[in-house]
């Protein structure tokens, strides 16, 4: 545990040598903020909007900045130190690779919750500051959302991993970053759509449709936040919802296991790779 600790600390480190913790935060912050203004519209008052219109907003936003920020703080996390030989060194010390991996990891993750939970939390404080009055519920699902968000941060951290884990260099890396962000926010859900277009109308079996949901951690995400409750009536997803069989908690477990696996995989890639 020590080790894992040493290791975290370092990444934290780097990341505020490198301005990645500050920049994360200040641009959450500011697209939460830009967001919650903006996003009052629909609630009549200019300015200051219900607390189930900003998740709505910032639960879209997060489907495609969290993951693209996660997978760029991830990808090099291996192969960027074997380029610059920093990695020998680090196992010249008594730490093994599986150490390696999760206290990088924990590292990673410790940045992106406080940039999530700092640059969101602005949004909240905004609100409250204007004097719009919160519910219990909503707060709690805002709360459940900036949580949420962190676990698909730790998802594609995970799966950035793998893809550092198989790439000879930096460069390789990231361009398999860029396939796996485009892949699982913009690709999967267009030929999931066009393959429910092509059933001409046809009944998608229910079993069927909840696997491919969750073959997607990115789907996952966005049904637990915007599935149910005044997010779901506002974002439209409640329908989608309803037709389904995952309950929150499924969904979090399936976020779970999407964060687990990359990181066994990873591990096991890492272990086997000559340095």
């Amino acid at each position: 545990m020590t080790n894992l600790l040493i290791i975290a600390r370092k990444e934290i480190q780097e990341g505020l040598r490198n301005r990645w913790v500050l920049a994360t935060t200040l641009l959450l912050a500011a697209l939460a903020l830009t967001l919650t203004f903006l996003g009052s519209a629909p609630t009549g008052n200019v300015g200051a909007g219900r607390l189930d219109v900003v998740i709505v907003s910032l639960a879209s936003l997060t489907i495609f900045l969290v993951p693209l920020i996660a997978l760029l703080l991830s990808h090099d996390a291996i192969v960027g130190e074997m380029e610059r030989g920093t990695m020998l060194l680090l196992l010249s010390y008594p730490i093994g690779r599986r150490e390696v991996i999760f206290g990088k990891f924990l590292g990673h993750l410790a940045i992106l919750a406080f940039a999530t939970v700092f640059g969101y939390g602005a949004a909240a404080a905004a609100l409250a500051a204007t004097g719009t009055a919160i519910d219990a519920e909503s707060l709690r699902a805002f709360l459940a959302m900036i949580a949420s968000s962190v676990l698909l941060g730790a998802v594609f951290t995970a799966i950035g991993y793998v893809a550092s884990a198989v790439s000879g260099e930096r460069s390789t890396a990231g361009g398999i970053a860029v396939g796996i962000w485009l892949f699982f926010v913009l690709i999967y859900d267009m030929a999931l759509l066009g393959a429910l277009v092509a059933a001409q109308g046809k009944t998608v079996p229910s079993w069927l449709l909840d696997l491919l949901l969750l073959a997607n951690p990115t789907d996952a995400y966005r049904l637990l936040n915007l599935g149910s409750g005044e997010a779901g009536a506002l974002s439209g997803l409640g329908g989608v919802a309803a037709h389904t069989g995952l309950s929150p908690a499924l969904l979090l477990v399936a976020l779970a296991v999407w964060t687990l696996a990359p990181l066994a995989a990873a591990t096991l890639l890492f272990s086997r790779r000559e340095l």
